[in-house]
C-alpha cells in the first residue's frame, strides 16, 4: 500500500450568475483534484473546496512541495503522514490558509486510497456508525427582483429535487427584513422541511439577537456564523445566551486549535468546521472527539462528498449540506461519474469504496486551469 504518486490539479467553472452571501460573492465553481496511485494498487481520486480563487497555488504546493514528503510511505500510515505535513505550517506564515488546503487534499486522498486498498468507505474505516443522513441544500440566495413568492417557490422546488430542508442565507439585510425572507421560505417549505439560517458574519450580536427574536418560532435547525468576524466568539456567547435557536459555527477556523478555543467558550452548540479547510480527515477527527466530549453536535461546511463519510461515521454527525441547484453546483450536479445516492431527503452510502467520486476525465480537461 505505497504511496507512488501524488498529482493536484485545479479546476475553475464559470457560474452562470453570482451566487453571494451577505458578505462575498462567488461567480466560479472552483475545486483542486487530487489523484494518489496506489503502487500495484488503487487510483484515489477526490477533490476538496468551492471558491478556491488559489487553486493554482494550491496545486504547486501540493505536487512541488508537499507530495515529495509522503511518496513512498504506506498510506495505512495517515499520523505519520500527518505530522509530516503539519510540520510545514510554521514556514508558511504568510499563507497558512492555502497550506492548510494544501495539506486537506493530499490527507483526503490518502484516507481515499486507503479505503480503497481495503474495499471498503472511508465511512466504515472511520467507525461506520450509519449508512445514512439527512441532506439540505444551500440556498435562499439574495437576486435583485427576487421577492418572498420566489423564495417559496424555491423551497418547493427543494424538496422535490429531494431535499429534506435548506440553509438560507440572511445577514444582507435589516433584521426585521431577512425575517420577512425566512418566514416566505417556512410558508413555502411546510412544517417538516429543515430550515436553518447562514449569516456568514454579516450582523453584529445586538442585530443577530433581534433577528433570532423575530424567527424563533418557525423552528429553525440553526443559526450559522451570526456575528462580525472580529468579535464572533463573545458576539455569538452573548447571542446563543439571548435565543433557544442552536449556534453553528467553525468554518472560518483553520486549525484544531482554534477549534478548541470556539468549543471551550461556550459560544456554540453545533460546528461546522470544513475538512478541506483545515489539514483533511486527521485533523477533522481531533476536532469531532473535541466536539462529542463537549457534547456538541457535528455538521460540516459544504463539501457533501467528504462530509457524508466523516458526519456518518459519528454519533454526534447531525446532516450533510450539498447544493441542489445545478447553476451554483454543476460539478456536484453533473460531472460525477459516480456519487452517493439521494432520495426522500437522505443521502446514502451505497457500497462504494474509498470516498465513493469519479470525476467524468473529460470535465477535468475542459475546466483544468
Amino acid at each position: 500500500m505505497i504511496i507512488d504518486s501524488i498529482e493536484a490539479v485545479p479546476l475553475r467553472i464559470p457560474l452562470s450568475r453570482d451566487f453571494g452571501g451577505s458578505v462575498y460573492t462567488v461567480t466560479s465553481r472552483c475545486t483542486v483534484v487530487t489523484r494518489l496511485q496506489v503502487r500495484d494498487g488503487p487510483l484515489a481520486e477526490i477533490y476538496n473546496g468551492d471558491n478556491r480563487s488559489h487553486g493554482v497555488e494550491i496545486a504547486s504546493l501540493i505536487n512541488d512541495r508537499l507530495a515529495p514528503l509522503v511518496t513512498g510511505g504506506d498510506v495505512r500510515n495517515w499520523q505519520r503522514h500527518a505530522a509530516r505535513l503539519e510540520a510545514e505550517i510554521p514556514g508558511a506564515a504568510m499563507s497558512p490558509e492555502l497550506m492548510m488546503q494544501a495539506i486537506a487534499c493530499i490527507d483526503c486522498a490518502i484516507w481515499d486510497a486507503s479505503a480503497r486498498c481495503y474495499g471498503t468507505s472511508v465511512s466504515q474505516l472511520l467507525g461506520g456508525y450509519r449508512r445514512e443522513m439527512p441532506i439540505i441544500s444551500i440556498g435562499g440566495y439574495y437576486q435583485d427582483g427576487k421577492t418572498p413568492s420566489d423564495l417559496a417557490r424555491e423551497m418547493r422546488l427543494l424538496r422535490d429535487r429531494g431535499m429534506a430542508g435548506c440553509k438560507v442565507k440572511v445577514g444582507g439585510l435589516p433584521p426585521q427584513e431577512d425575517a420577512e425572507r425566512v418566514r416566505a421560505a417556512r410558508d413555502g417549505a411546510g412544517p417538516d422541511f429543515m430550515l436553518a439560517v447562514d449569516a456568514n458574519r454579516g450582523w453584529s450580536w445586538r442585530d443577530a439577537a433581534r433577528f433570532a427574536g423575530l424567527v424563533e418560532h418557525l423552528d429553525i435547525a440553526w443559526f450559522e456564523e451570526p456575528c462580525h468576524w472580529f468579535d464572533d466568539i463573545d458576539g455569538m456567547r452573548e447571542l446563543r445566551g439571548r435565543t433557544s435557536i442552536p449556534i453553528n459555527a467553525g468554518q472560518s477556523e483553520i486549525t484544531g486549535q482554534a477549534m478548541r478555543r470556539l468549543i471551550n467558550s461556550g459560544a456554540v452548540d453545533m460546528v461546522n468546521h470544513d475538512a478541506s479547510e483545515s489539514g483533511g480527515v486527521s485533523g477533522w477527527l481531533r476536532v469531532a472527539g473535541l466536539a462529542r466530549l463537549a457534547g456538541l453536535t457535528m455538521t460540516h461546511h459544504e463539501e457533501p462528498q467528504i462530509a457524508l463519510h466523516l458526519l456518518a461515521a459519528h454519533p454526534h454527525g447531525y446532516c450533510v449540506e450539498c447544493f441542489a441547484d445545478p447553476e451554483r453546483d454543476p460539478l456536484w450536479n453533473g460531472m460525477l461519474s459516480t456519487g452517493p445516492e439521494i432520495e426522500d431527503g437522505i443521502i446514502r452510502l451505497a457500497g462504494e469504496t474509498g470516498f465513493g467520486v469519479t470525476i467524468d476525465p473529460d470535465a477535468v480537461t475542459r475546466y483544468r486551469i
